[in-house]
């Protein structure tokens, strides 16, 4: 985190590129040993957008709180727990994104292989299942987000935090 700022775009772009970088080494080590590489299932793509929905309906009492929409009270553990699992769940889906990228990179030399597009196929799949965990992770750290009062604004002002909102960032 930089200046209390989270997790930045940048930083999920790079660590993306760096995890990118690193599984096409490896896989293309592997493979030019002779080894192939694993199998992509469908299940782990469902289980990618089930968990980034997951996350973003997490996000929305929370959002739904700090614009004092909410008609129930928010729970403060909850409200502090959420953003951490927004940051987790962007660089998760980085680091999810690079692996499945860089396996993908590989079998663009053997794509005119049936066998080899379908797996290449899954793999992008599954890497655009990480781009939306990603999103998700980003979306819902920008919703928790708690900008701190403006200097010079009256203690009236609805630009202003009470005590209790202001300490769960």
């Amino acid at each position: 985190m930089t200046g209390g700022r989270g997790v930045s775009i940048r930083l999920t772009v790079l660590l993306g590129l760096v995890s990118t970088a690193l599984a096409y080494l490896v896989s293309r080590i592997l493979t030019g040993q002779g080894a192939t590489l694993p199998q992509a299932s469908w299940g782990a793509f469902i289980v990618l957008v089930f968990m980034a929905c997951g996350v973003f309906f997490a996000g929305l009492p929370v959002r739904r709180f700090l614009r004092g929409r909410a008609t129930k009270t928010l729970n403060p553990l909850r409200a502090m727990r959420t953003p951490v699992l927004a940051q987790a769940s962007a660089l998760t889906g980085a680091l999810v994104t690079g692996w499945y990228a860089g396996q993908a990179l590989v079998l663009v030399p053997d794509l005119d292989v049936p066998s080899q597009r379908s797996l290449a196929f899954k793999l992008a799949v599954l890497a655009a299942g990480g781009v939306l965990m990603a999103i998700a992770g980003l979306a819902v750290q920008a919703m928790c987000r708690v900008d701190p009062p403006e200097p010079g604004a009256d203690s009236e002002g609805e630009g202003q935090q009470s005590p209790d909102r202001s300490s769960e960032d």
